[in-house]
């Protein structure tokens, strides 16, 4: 009962009037901190009880008296992680006071704590807009900025958190955009800045904010013609020998973003970037292994010039077929097989087949036709179903070898298989019928007795496909 009455007694002293003065003040402030120090409060109630306005009120109105603001600071501090009190700081505008007591901020252990503070509410999406309006991350940077090549363990820790805290700020679509503006903000301008900062951890999140920014096509177009795209490389190429993984990982993200419009992708090539990432090929770490290909895929995509160059390129398949044996990485392999079918639907290029089967890539499209994803799946039929249809004298041997018509079979007769993945495979079986020699192992299997039960499928779709498959061998036979 002493902490309730002494909790009810402070809150009616900081809640009546502005009349106590701030030595007045502290004491009772005092006391709902230590309250919620011990754990002694139930601190829903605690807020229901209006102590959020009363904190932040206390804060404008000493913004000066460092030991009382300190007080509010832990209070809010110890408070902020709860939605009901995110909820009530956001009717307050309390961004606009933190954004002053940072920019005032007399030490390192004040700092910290209004960037704890931030870092709490800076999960909310509706404190994310707010914190951007009332100029949150041009205080960080700029407190960034005046923190920059100091080697203090506190002063490291505050760049880490403050350049974290902007990424985070980031995640939301109106406050990235407000913090972009249009490639001219200060906010956008300190970011480039960070991928050329000698400390790693401003690398990091220099990488991670342009992934950010670059998640939708203006932004994108407007990065690649202020510049950016030299930056990253330089930073991945820094880091490639012995370097940072999650620097790398953040920059080929960023790379893979600003990749997305067709645009960007002719733009990149013109300035030699797949070339460029190609260093990291050495890469020992499946994480940037992951997403090298990934951003080589973004790139190739629906450009025929680049997917024929990477795709003749020996040293690059000669790579990309030991990633896809990558057993204990999936999504390595994973990508390394969609990378592989990727330049051949892109190229359609006799060149790209041809060296695809010397390097013994064949195979590794076959197992992705029977991958557990439907999208994989259909890449993989496709792309051998354009080369079947491009060069069926160059593949129809490897295609024996690795036995891909009897893999078709039990694809077609497989009866939970999905519908897109029978009708690619139809596609396919269609371009094979060219080959004498396949055709023959076609009347082997008997597999127009596939064709015949397809012939009668729900989908009407795949039952026509299959009518058609059926005429074709038929006028073949």
């Amino acid at each position: 009962m002493a902490d309730v009455d002494s909790l009810a007694e402070a809150l009616k002293a900081i809640s009546i009037s502005t009349e106590l003065i701030d030595e007045e003040l502290k004491p009772h402030v005092d006391t709902i901190l230590n309250l919620l120090l011990e754990k002694t409060v139930q601190q829903i109630q605690l807020v229901k009880s209006g102590v959020i306005p009363r904190l932040v009120d206390i804060m404008q109105q000493y913004p000066e008296n460092d030991p009382l603001v300190n007080v509010c600071l832990l209070a809010l501090c110890n408070l902020a992680d709860m939605d009901a009190a995110r909820e009530a700081l956001a009717e307050v505008g309390v961004a606009n006071v933190l954004t002053a007591q940072l920019k005032r901020a007399p030490d390192a252990e004040r700092r910290h704590l209004i960037l704890e503070v931030l870092g709490n509410l800076g999960e909310s999406d509706g404190l994310k807009l707010q914190f951007v309006e009332a100029g949150v991350p041009e205080a960080l940077a700029e407190m960034i900025r005046g923190l920059q090549g100091d080697s203090d363990p506190h002063d490291l820790c505050s760049i880490k958190i403050a350049s974290n805290l902007i990424v985070t700020l980031l995640l939301g679509d109106e406050s990235m955009q407000k913090c972009f503006g249009e490639g001219v903000g200060t906010v956008y301008q300190d970011i480039l800045s960070w991928l050329q900062s000698p400390n790693t951890q401003l690398q990091l999140s220099g990488a991670l904010a342009i992934a950010n920014f670059a998640r939708n096509d203006s932004n994108c177009t407007k990065m690649m013609e202020l510049g950016v795209v030299p930056r990253l490389l330089d930073l991945l190429e820094h880091h490639v020998d012995e370097g940072d993984v999650s620097v790398q990982h953040a920059a080929l993200s960023a790379l893979r973003n600003l990749a997305i419009p067709a645009s960007n992708k002719v733009r990149m090539l013109e300035d030699g970037v797949s070339m460029r990432i190609r260093t990291l090929l050495r890469s020992d770490m499946p994480p940037v292994q992951f997403k090298l290909l990934g951003t080589l895929r973004m790139i190739v995509d629906g450009q025929e010039e680049a997917a024929t160059v990477l795709g003749t390129d020996e040293v690059l398949l000669a790579r990309v077929m030991e990633w896809c044996e990558a057993k204990d990485h999936a999504g390595v392999r994973g990508e390394a097989r969609r990378l592989l079918a990727a330049l051949i639907r892109h190229s359609r290029s006799p060149e790209v087949i041809r060296s695809v089967i010397k390097a013994d890539g064949v195979q590794h499209l076959i197992s992705m036709a029977t991958s557990e994803h439907v999208i994989m799946q259909n890449e993989a039929l496709i792309a051998l179903a354009i080369a079947s249809a491009i060069d069926i004298d160059s593949v129809q041997e490897p295609f024996q070898i690795a036995d891909l018509l009897p893999t078709l079979q039990k694809m077609l007769d497989d009866p939970v298989g999905a519908v897109e993945v029978k009708f690619s495979t139809l596609g396919l079986i269609c371009s094979l019928a060219n080959s004498s020699v396949l055709k023959e192992q076609m009347k082997a299997l008997k597999l127009k007795d596939s064709l015949a039960k397809l012939s009668s499928h729900p989908s009407t779709k795949l039952s026509s496909q299959a009518v058609s498959v059926m005429a074709v061998l038929l006028e073949t036979s």
